[in-house]
């Protein structure tokens, strides 16, 4: 590390070059760094002198990269984010016990609150963070544990299991049931009022796919209530608003409780079920590891 010390002259140096080229500002890496402005252009001509090359072009106003400072940038960038992951591991398996369980409004609703407390019970150590997202992450770069995703089972990256398969069938309030009157086939589903979930970022079966499963001509022509996030379906829905597709591992209590209802027995699914995912890039904390052997022992048989 003698030869490193004498290329770079101090880690400092290193940090003030790093935030330059992110920003491309030696203002504005000074900000981040709480340093004054000529210190940062100090640390980068120190730079420069030991490595015989300048990093950057200084123009009026403005900085940019030479061809040498982007290949440093990108071997710099990539080292100190390596050491900051291996950092983050460390501290986290050292003590910290906070988990962060990445998943969808409806599930933390439906699925994962009514079985908090049964978790609790036996891991009151472990303070699991439930992290609502209405679109898929990415699980290393956001520093997030574990996460609840639909999908075929391969994911780049990832390892994961089998929490619930896919089974989808209309459901509503046990009073909107009984004011519309029971309904004896799939086509008389489309005289009922639908409640219609239209994800932003990710796909989902519509009531197209659900009637033409049953063999059921439909077009959707715009009626009906339409909902951006599945956990306000479902509530509409209990509120007694129309009938909405329900996916059975969500669902499941709520019909327990008889806050909702089949309004037609029949099921539809893609084949796509509900996984649970973790990085592969590096191991779980004890933390997380407990959290995830709850979720494997919650899992559905198949």
């Amino acid at each position: 590390m003698r030869k490193l010390q004498l290329r770079v002259h101090s880690p400092a140096a290193l940090f003030a070059f790093e935030a330059a080229a992110r920003h491309l500002s030696f203002t504005n890496a000074a900000r981040e760094l709480n340093v004054s402005q000529p210190a940062v252009s100090q640390a980068i001509k120190r730079v420069e002198r030991a490595l015989g090359s300048k990093l950057f072009q200084r123009r009026h106003r403005a900085i940019a990269l030479t061809e040498a400072g982007e290949r440093f940038y990108s071997d710099v960038s990539f080292g100190l984010m390596h050491i900051l992951r291996s950092a983050e591991r460390i501290a986290m398996e050292g003590g910290a016990s906070h988990v962060t369980l990445s998943v969808s409004t409806a599930f933390a609703n439906y699925w994962m609150v009514p079985r908090l407390a049964a978790f609790k019970a036996n891991n009151s150590e472990v303070d699991i963070r439930l992290q609502t997202t209405d679109r898929d992450i990415d699980l290393a770069a956001e520093s997030v544990s574990l996460a609840i995703r639909r999908g075929g089972g391969r994911w780049e990256g990832y390892d994961c299991f089998r929490l619930a398969g896919e089974e989808i069938f209309p459901v509503c309030s046990p009073a909107f049931l009984k004011a519309a009157g029971k309904i004896e086939s799939a086509a008389r589903v489309i005289d009922r009022e639908l409640i219609h979930l239209e994800e932003p970022y990710r796909p989902r079966p519509t009531w197209a796919d659900w009637f033409r499963a049953q063999g059921v001509g439909y077009r959707d022509g715009g009626e009906g209530l339409r909902l951006n996030d599945y956990a306000l379906v479902i509530q509409a829905a209990i509120a007694g608003e129309g009938i909405a597709l329900g996916w059975r591992h969500i669902v499941a209590g709520l019909i327990e409780q008889r806050l909702l209802v089949k309004a037609f027995d029949a099921s539809y699914a893609e084949g796509e079920d509900f996984y649970v995912l973790w990085s592969n890039a590096q191991p779980l904390s004890p933390q997380a590891q407990r959290v995830l052997d709850w979720l494997r022992s919650q899992a559905e048989p198949r």
